[in-house]
């Protein structure tokens, strides 16, 4: 079992082995590349929405073996960081510096959901359109 990180999620997935597969690299069925990412494999390349990214030419097959997906070269190929863990069963496919940096410069808190003392559940959004004083502490 793998676990593969996300900024929205953590997946627990069987990871495809095989002679081509190589520990360094991350190798997903096509329909588990398509859950965790949202980009999935078309004859344009992999795609996400209206965005498609061509696979080089004539390395296609280090990217797509069967109806497996190396993910982690597709990742470096659009230039957002995947790092993962000595024994190789965490991976962390992260964002670019690019969408990150857009991100801050909207001004616009992402959405999350925290309980009151009450127990209750809250998501920022359900203020939106209202002043929010947000207050955070730390233990660290």
């Amino acid at each position: 079992m793998v676990t593969v990180l996300t900024e929205t999620s953590a997946t627990e997935v069987a990871a495809q082995s095989g002679e081509s597969h190589s520990k360094d690299e991350l190798w997903l069925s096509g329909i588990e590349t398509t859950e965790i990412t949202g980009w999935s494999m078309k004859p344009e390349g992999f795609c996400k929405d209206d965005v498609c990214v061509p696979t080089p030419s004539g390395r296609a097959d280090s990217f797509v073996w069967g109806d497996t997906v190396n993910v982690s070269a597709f990742w470096d190929l659009m230039g957002k960081p995947v790092v993962r863990n000595a024994n190789a069963d965490v991976w962390l496919l992260g964002e670019g510096a690019s969408n990150r940096n857009d991100a801050l410069l909207s001004l616009e808190a992402p959405n999350f959901t925290l309980p009151d003392l009450d127990g209750n559940l809250h998501s920022l959004t359900d203020f939106r359109g209202k002043r929010v004083l947000l207050i955070t502490w730390a233990s660290w």
